[in-house]
């Protein structure tokens, strides 16, 4: 089982290094990069250029905000200056954000991701082979791509390309044409993983014919640890309030209607639809928290967490600890973690 972790969105440029060195230090096998408040592939390049190992992945860059042609640019120069340690995730964000905030516009996302994933692919070619590009899509049309603008093959092969989202049109997409899916944390459960997310994936993959069992599954439970039962309780009441706050939203709430928790979705969204925003956290009870998401000190985690994962997905993220000094007994730890079972491919 691969284990991930996410660079704090927070952190400024000049943090970055520390942070990423520290990460492959601990044994994790990957980073995600987020785009929020910061240009993701300077982050990269600042997380590629002070590791050696760790692989580096964009989760997730607003497509929708840029040309793939610039995307694909970017992505290319990663791979090249990393020796094949960077991957792509890319993902349509919302249409407030898409409209509002980057001023581009909304039509059909899941048609324009599907078409947006094609053109990189389509655009890698052309990098490699040195030769001109010919895509015409649903959305973006690129016939011209001269000599002079092509920056030519890379040594390894092109960027491995991910996506992300929630809705089933959305996981039946990535199983078509992404090489990896990421979960979002309110989709991470593994009933909801079986239930939703797999079988949608498998879908997709069917549906576009592939033979290679399609995309790598890895999942964001927002997993609850610490080195002992009084660390476990704090990040417990630490992590509540941000929970609640996802599960308020109701296309979020699958796992809570899986569960029968519908009473509880509905005094998330009142409270929300109220902005009662400090009311939230009192309603989830630490036995509703203790379904939707995996705890337990350092010691127990690698159990539990293979109770709800071994065999259903390919790689778990987890957050670095919060205190450098666990650092090494959470590195054991992560050893441990790896030699959970991973998905077995339907192919």
């Amino acid at each position: 089982m691969d284990v991930i972790t996410s660079l704090p969105a927070s952190a400024e440029l000049s943090e970055v290094a520390d942070e990423a060195q520290r990460i492959e230090e601990m044994g994790f096998d990957a980073v995600h990069v987020s785009e929020t408040v910061r240009d993701p592939f300077a982050v990269c390049t600042l997380a590629l250029e002070h590791t050696t190992t760790l692989v580096v992945r964009t989760s997730m860059v607003v497509a929708f905000a840029r040309s793939p042609m610039v995307t694909a640019y970017a992505a290319w120069e990663l791979a090249r200056y990393s020796g094949g340690r960077f991957e792509l995730g890319v993902a349509t964000q919302v249409r407030g954000n898409i409209v509002g905030r980057f001023s581009m516009p909304w039509t059909d996302p899941a048609a324009q991701l599907r078409d947006y994933v094609a053109s990189l692919r389509a655009i890698f070619a052309a990098f490699a082979n040195g030769q001109g590009v010919d895509h015409h899509g649903s959305h973006y049309t690129f016939t011209r791509l001269q000599p002079y603008f092509n920056p030519g093959p890379i040594e390894t092969a092109p960027p491995p390309i991910w996506t992300g989202g929630v809705n089933r049109r959305m996981c039946r997409l990535a199983g078509a044409v992404a090489d990896g899916f990421v979960a979002h944390p309110t989709s991470s459960h593994p009933a909801v993983l079986r239930e939703y997310v797999l079988p949608a994936l498998a879908d997709g993959a069917a549906k576009e014919g592939r033979t290679d069992g399609g995309p790598r599954l890895v999942v964001v439970p927002r997993v609850i640890s610490g080195r002992d039962d009084a660390a476990v309780a704090a990040a417990r009441d630490e992590l509540r309030t941000e929970l609640a706050f996802l599960y308020s939203t109701p296309a979020y709430q699958r796992t809570l209607e899986l569960f029968g928790l519908r009473d509880v979705a509905a005094r998330l969204s009142e409270h929300a639809r109220r902005k009662e925003w400090s009311a939230l956290a009192e309603v989830l009870t630490d036995d509703v928290v203790s379904q939707l998401v995996p705890q337990g000190t350092y010691e127990e985690l690698p159990g539990v967490l293979a109770s709800w994962y071994a065999g259903v997905c390919d790689g778990i993220s987890l957050d670095v600890p919060a205190d450098p000094a666990d650092d090494d007994e959470f590195t054991s730890m992560l050893g441990r973690v790896k030699a959970i079972p991973s998905r077995v491919s339907p192919a």
